[in-house]
Formats: C-alpha cells, sequence, structure tokens
C-alpha cells in the first residue's frame, strides 16, 4: 500500500544542449490538483490491495525460536491524511511526504515452534505512518525522460496486533514483547519498496517511443532536448519536436529559436510550440516530394467559366487556341519552396511560393509544354479558443502571378491573376466557415482541458489549461 501511495503521487507529479521547439510546463496548481487527484485514487484502490507475507522469528525461552507468517493480509480501514508534494530544486525533481497515515487490516496467521503447529487470523493495527521521498528527474542517453530515487525516510508510530484460534494466546502474548521490532520490520521494508516502484516506472520511462510515425510521410520526434527545468513553483520540459520525411530524412535549413512561455501560474499546464514545430512539418513534406498535384479538366466544376482545354484558355493565352486546337490541358501544381510559418503577435502568417506547368494533352496522351508561371502567395490568419473548441479565421493577403516561361507566345498574368484572386476569395469564405466552426481541443482518455486559452506571440504560440479529470472513465 505505502510504495503504492508513493508512485501513485509520482506519477501524479510527472503527468505534468539544442533549442527545443515544444515546451510543456506543469505548474504547482497543476502538481496540487494531481495530488488531491492522485490521492483520491488510491483511496479508492486500498481496498483491493494485496500486501506479501510477513514472516520471521522470535525466541521464547525453553520453546525456543517460534516461526511466524502473516499472510493474506488486506486493508479493512484506512485513515489516510492529505499527503504533500512540492517541486524540490535542490534534486530537480519532487518531494512527496505522507505522515499520520493510519491502516487496519486483517489476515491469517501461521506459527511453529518445534513439533507444535498452530494457526488463526488476526487483526493489525498500524499507527503514524510517515513516508518522505524524493524522486529526481533527468534525461538518459536516449533523452528519455528518468526518475530515480535520491532519498527515502520512513516511520512507524506503532503497531497492535490480536490473533484468533489455535494457540493465539501463546503467541500473542510473545509479540507483545515484540512490537517495537515489528514495527521496526514494517518500517525496514517501506524504503525498499518505494525505492522497486520507482525503478518499475523508470523502466516504463524508457521503454516509451519518443519519435512516432504521423502518417506515411512524416514522422515527430520528440526527445527531451536537455536537462528538465525545475524551481519553486513550476517544471519545464523542454522537447525536440521536429517533424522529419521518412523516406527522406533531413535537418532543415533552419533552427529553433530560444522562446519563453509566459508564466500562467493560475493555470495547471502549459504548451509552448515554435514556429520551428510547423516549418519541420512543411520541410518534411517538401522533402518527400508530396507538395504538388495534377490539375485536368475533370476537376473543374461544370459551372465555372474557366476550363481545361486550350479553347477556354484562349483569352489568357492567345496563341493556345491556333497552335493547338481542340486539346485539354493538365496543370502541375506545386510548391517551388518551402512553405513557412511565421507567428506574430495576435497572427499567423503564411508564405506559399508555388508553381504551375501547363501542358497540352496530345490525342495519343503524351504531353507537350505550354508555360511555367510562379504564383507567390501570403496568408495571415487567427486562432481562438472559445467554447471548448479551436477556432480560427484566415485571409490572402497577397498573390502575385509572374510568367517564367512559355512555348506559346503572350500569356497574360494579369488576367489570370485577377482569376485566382476571385477563385481564392470563394475558396476562403468557404475555408473560413470551416475554420469558424472550429474543431474540439483533445481529450485524453481519463481527463479533458478546462479553462483554456491561447496567446499567439513573436515565434510561439502558447496553450495554458486547467485539467479536469473524469474518474467515471
Amino acid at each position: 500500500m505505502l510504495p503504492a501511495v508513493i508512485v501513485g503521487l509520482m506519477l501524479v507529479s510527472l503527468t505534468c544542449g539544442e533549442n527545443p521547439a515544444v515546451q510543456v510546463i506543469l505548474t504547482n496548481k497543476g502538481l496540487q490538483y494531481g495530488k488531491h487527484v492522485g490521492a483520491g485514487w488510491i483511496q479508492e484502490k486500498l481496498e483491493s490491495v494485496t500486501f506479501p507475507d510477513i514472516s520471521g522469528k522470535l525466541r521464547i525461552g525453553i520453546l525456543g525460536n517460534v516461526h511466524y507468517t502473516l499472510t493474506g493480509a488486506r486493508i479493512t480501514k484506512c485513515d489516510f491524511p492529505e499527503p504533500s508534494v512540492e517541486f524540490y530544486q535542490s534534486a530537480t525533481g519532487f518531494k512527496t511526504s505522507v505522515s499520520g497515515l493510519s491502516v487496519a487490516l486483517t489476515g491469517e496467521w501461521r506459527a511453529h515452534y518445534g513439533p507444535i503447529h498452530s494457526g488463526g487470523t488476526f487483526n493489525m493495527a498500524v499507527f503514524n505512518v510517515a513516508v518522505t521521498s524524493v524522486v529526481k528527474l533527468g534525461n538518459d542517453t536516449n533523452r528519455h525522460l528518468s526518475v530515480s530515487s535520491v532519498h527515502c525516510d520512513a516511520g512507524v508510530g506503532g503497531v497492535n496486533i490480536q490473533f484468533h484460534g489455535g494457540s493465539s494466546w501463546i503467541i500473542e502474548k510473545v509479540v507483545d514483547h515484540y512490537k517495537g521490532r515489528i514495527a521496526g520490520d514494517i518500517r525496514d521494508g517501506i524504503c525498499p519498496k518505494v525505492q522497486e516502484s520507482i525503478a518499475i516506472l523508470e523502466q516504463h520511462l524508457q521503454a516509451m517511443n519518443v519519435s512516432f510515425n504521423v502518417n506515411q510521410v512524416v514522422t515527430l520526434d520528440l526527445p527531451l532536448t536537455g536537462l528538465p527545468v525545475v524551481d519553486a513553483s513550476s517544471l519545464n520540459l523542454g522537447l525536440k519536436g521536429e517533424f522529419y520525411s521518412i523516406k527522406a530524412p533531413a535537418e532543415p535549413p533552419f533552427q529553433a529559436k530560444p522562446f519563453t512561455v509566459p508564466e500562467q501560474p493560475g493555470r495547471m499546464l502549459s504548451v509552448g510550440l515554435s514556429e520551428f514545430t510547423l516549418n519541420s512539418a512543411s520541410f518534411g513534406y517538401f522533402s518527400a516530394g508530396v507538395l504538388q498535384a495534377v490539375i485536368n479538366d475533370s476537376m473543374i466544376p461544370k459551372f465555372s467559366p474557366v476550363h481545361l482545354n486550350t479553347s477556354s484558355m484562349g483569352p489568357y493565352v492567345p496563341q493556345l487556341p491556333k497552335m493547338f486546337p481542340g486539346l485539354l490541358v493538365s496543370l502541375q501544381v506545386y510548391a517551388r519552396e518551402v512553405p513557412l510559418f511565421s507567428f506574430l503577435p495576435g497572427a499567423v502568417c503564411l508564405d506559399l511560393k508555388g508553381a504551375v506547368k501547363a501542358f497540352a494533352i496530345q490525342p495519343n496522351g503524351t504531353q507537350t509544354p505550354l508555360f511555367k508561371l510562379n504564383v507567390d502567395s501570403l496568408f495571415s490568419g487567427k486562432v481562438w479558443i472559445a467554447d471548448g473548441r479551436l477556432k480560427g479565421s484566415m485571409k490572402l493577403n497577397n498573390l502575385t502571378v509572374t510568367l517564367v516561361s512559355s512555348e506559346v507566345g503572350t500569356v497574360k498574368t494579369d488576367a489570370i491573376q485577377n482569376i485566382l484572386l476571385k477563385v481564392s476569395s470563394i475558396a476562403m469564405a468557404k475555408v473560413n466557415q470551416i475554420l469558424g466552426k472550429g474543431v474540439s481541443l483533445p481529450r485524453m482518455k481519463q481527463a479533458e482541458l478546462v479553462n483554456t486559452v491561447l496567446e499567439l506571440d513573436k515565434g510561439f504560440i502558447a496553450v495554458s489549461s486547467d485539467a479536469q479529470v473524469l474518474m467515471s472513465d
């Protein structure tokens, strides 16, 4: 039970070199809420806790050694006081303390002294148990979060045992003289179990993945970038937060810049995300060669005034219907550079430099190059959180079309630019309808975010929130 108390509280506490692109901050408010939830969870689980057998021997005059075993112990009552958990700077971790814990147990006893064997049931009360544990946080060679026990101290105020059945009157009288020793045995067994449980937690942490395939194109790396930072009021974990192309992994031509998430002591948890993370995703998709598409006339709505054939495109490319009469046209659209996001106070910007290659589709299926355009666009948008949903809006700030090359004479880029602006305006209206409805904030299996706020600043976005544990789940 006592190891479960300590380890349970540590688990609640955690559920919180290179510059990190992602920062996760657990505040003291979050730590204390976690302590409260963890203590309640442990209290509920105590009824199902089983205990290892307690065995020993006692010297009884002419009878010699009496060997005893207490087995099948289970809790019948527990006085579980509010534990204390605090950030512990000197050890870069947590200090957890429980004092005044008292437990009533029942179980079976067996004893033998010489040829005599006896047994029955027992009731035990353990009074005023106190445990203090200090857990250090670090990172291992693979940059997983690591935990280790650096201090443990335990005390037992007293033990009272009543035996029933068999020769209980003999062993009970003897045990009365050895209560201090039994209390000492219980005390001495607490910290090794606590340390064993911390070691098991460490094994689980080392087995956790720090790299995840998002889809078939990119993977996300989230190892620690350095040691956890602990002060009197918070824990800060810095994570790499970088996307890579699975087929062509490479470092992008830019680096994560340092940033500082504003303090939000009134919230339990804060997560800061650098623009580097989004840009590394762009670089990953760009490196994988997936930021491109082929558009043909079958994709154009029938009501559109312009279709992808040489006749319809005549007003924009006058020589096209004469040189290639009655042919369909296909467009290869692609990003010619990595699309780059930038975070500014109150706004998100996207600089997209694209290109379009036009081809005439010959009757035999071959494609004849017609012209190439550069299409550069700059978008800006806003994001916010309302009614438990992430919402947003965006607009096209600028769009420029320039001719790179042509095999068919004049290309009226101004006219093409105007029609693209009209199409973009219609598209933006539909996009903003979707963004205005928003998406629900992510919910974990047994917790949801509440009182969530979002802040956009230069180079990063920060989300701060409280959490509500859903015990019924």
